[in-house]
């Protein structure tokens, strides 16, 4: 069996899950200007949800992903209304956030750790058939990982590019204070864009979980840094540039896992900071903010 292939299909699994984070990242980065390093303890938060629906509760563990991306949109919105939006009112600036945010993550992880404990958990797995195609051997789990990525990002880009809460939001990331006087409701947009973010970065937290079969407290920290590495690799704030350095990141390092599993989170940031080095601002560069107004 070629080790490459093998490796290749095990990419687009992650390359799903990492898209689903990285697209969720960059959209509340976006339309925020917030780089929310507590994002990684809300993917942990949906792990420990999605658990107890699909534990305690006996549900599917598809029903408590969608539960665990609820639940990662409800803690979004919270965040943001009454944490960084009281911050922003009294002047604070978008570095000091960043610091809040770290804190905020912290307190929700060590939150996890007294009410959760630290012991690792797993999600009940029905018994599963592995599927061959193309050299490529993936599990039923694996291709509905790789099926609801690629349905989410397909959404996403007809919600983007062909309604009007799409185009609201592209020109308040673009420019807040003219998309506000074109008669954007910017703080409505806010609002929707941190509960999308949310859902994204809930669900992608459960998927990551069912991929790897066990979670615990600061999975989602470690995730997080691949996460972020994926986003500014395409442009933070730039929802297809999230998509793309997604599955560029996602595919490099299961093929460098062929040598080490401990080079996984090596070559993203590799990745990441050629990408830096030849394109400070990602692959995509942002659009102006009158270009969007007028998309």
């Amino acid at each position: 069996m070629n080790s490459v292939t093998l490796a290749i299909g095990f990419g687009f699994v992650t390359a799903s899950i990492l898209a689903l984070g990285a697209v969720g990242f960059t959209l509340q980065f976006g339309v925020t200007n917030i780089f929310n390093l507590s994002y990684g303890q809300v993917m942990t938060a949906g792990m420990y949800v999605a658990y107890v629906v699909n534990v305690t509760a006996h549900a599917s563990i598809w029903i408590a992903l969608a539960a665990g991306g609820l639940v990662g949109a409800v803690l979004s919105v919270a965040i943001n209304r009454l944490i960084f939006a009281p911050f922003l009112r009294r002047g604070t600036s978008l570095g000091a956030l960043i610091i809040v945010s770290l804190a905020l993550g912290i307190v929700i992880e060590n939150l996890l750790l007294v009410i959760a404990g630290a012991q690792f958990r797993s999600y009940h797995r029905s018994s599963e058939h592995s599927l061959h195609f193309l050299g490529m051997i993936l599990t039923t789990q694996q291709l509905v990982i790789i099926a609801i990525g690629l349905v989410a990002m397909i959404t996403l880009h007809a919600m983007l590019r062909y309604t009007r809460l799409g185009k609201a939001m592209r020109a308040t990331a673009s420019d807040v204070n003219l998309a506000r006087s074109c008669g954007i409701s910017t703080e409505r947009v806010t609002i929707l864009a941190c509960a999308l973010s949310g859902l994204l970065c809930g669900a992608a937290g459960v998927a990551f979980a069912i991929n790897i079969a066990t979670f615990e407290h600061t999975t989602g920290s470690g995730l997080l840094l691949v996460v972020i590495a994926a986003a500014v690799f395409g442009g933070v704030g730039q929802p297809y540039g999230a998509m793309l350095g997604a599955l560029v990141i996602g595919i490099a390092s299961e093929l460098a896992a062929i040598i080490s599993p401990d080079l996984k989170q090596v070559i993203a940031f590799a990745i990441l900071a050629l990408m830096l080095l030849v394109r400070p601002n990602g692959l995509i560069p942002a659009p102006s903010a009158a270009a969007e107004v007028a998309a």
